[in-house]
């Protein structure tokens, strides 16, 4: 009505009737407590408050339309998932969490950056991932950390280990045998740190032990028998099922950890926002 003066061409344009058209004009100056046009026999112009009015609601419109498309572009298919991840929560956590958001996200790629705490939360803050997962109580500056899952490491050897490893049973044992650490700046290796600390061991690296970069390469090395290695059970699923490793439980040793999300400073978005929340709502199904 404001563009075309006159109610008959505006119950055209809006597919409605002449009365229709009237008894909604009639309601809005109503609600608004005053007249917003003025009526001559040549038609209807909008005076000063119709004029005030149109502008808010020309704005209006102009969110709206730019919230429809916001969420069109976020809901539409396709678009790439990037994440970093520790090593433990990338090999033996997420690839099933991710198969499950792939079939209800059809046509999204991942791309997944795979390094060790230290690494993850440098990723996460210079922006090259929106978002992380890590394992242990890591601190980083404008950084956000949330719980994610808990873990426990345990010890472990192989499924027919020499005599001196078959025979640990206290935290003094572990000086009598080679041990199998992840590299420095892993999550894993300092949540082992703490726990032989905090347990009153002073079991340290030493000469004779091995530094291997990833979960894998400590299990292939224990299972060969080259020492002890601290894992995580998520990791170590078929192996024991296997029969390639066994467990050692270790008299006054627990060593029970947290994953953690890593998040920005900021509000996530797109994918990175739509997968944190179904992997948070999944995550008291994971086994």
């Amino acid at each position: 009505m404001a563009t075309v003066g006159q109610i008959s061409s505006a119950a055209r344009a809006l597919h409605l009737s002449q009365p229709a058209v009237t008894a909604q004009i009639r309601q809005l100056e109503e609600e608004c407590g005053a007249p917003l046009f003025v009526r001559t026999t040549r038609g209807m112009t909008l005076n000063d408050r119709g004029r005030t009015l149109l502008e808010f609601a020309q704005r209006a419109r102009q969110v709206l339309d730019e919230a429809s498309t916001a969420v069109l572009r976020e809901t539409r298919p396709g678009g790439e998932l990037v994440l970093a991840a520790s090593t433990t929560l990338a090999s033996y956590v997420l690839p099933p969490l991710l198969v499950e958001f792939l079939r209800a996200h059809p046509g999204t790629g991942v791309r997944l950056d795979v390094g060790n705490t230290t690494q993850v939360l440098e990723w996460v803050k210079s922006g090259r991932a929106p978002l992380g997962l890590v394992e242990g109580h890591a601190r980083a500056p404008g950084l956000r950390l949330q719980r994610f899952l808990g873990d426990e490491l345990v010890a472990v050897v192989a499924g027919e280990p020499s005599p001196a490893l078959a025979g640990v049973r206290s935290l003094g044992d572990l000086a009598k045998v080679p041990l199998v650490w992840r590299e420095p700046g892993s999550g894993t290796r300092a949540v082992v740190e703490r726990a032989l600390k905090r347990s009153g061991s002073k079991r340290r690296a030493r000469a004779g032990d091995l530094h291997l970069g990833g979960t894998e390469a400590i299990k292939t090395a224990v299972a060969l028998g080259a020492g002890l290695g601290f894992l995580s059970r998520f990791s170590i699923r078929r192996e024991l099922v296997a029969g390639t490793l066994r467990v050692l439980p270790i008299r006054g040793l627990r060593m029970e950890r947290v994953f953690s999300w890593v998040l920005p400073g900021g509000e996530l978005g797109g994918l990175s926002r739509r997968f944190f929340q179904f992997a948070t709502a999944a995550a008291g199904r994971v086994p």
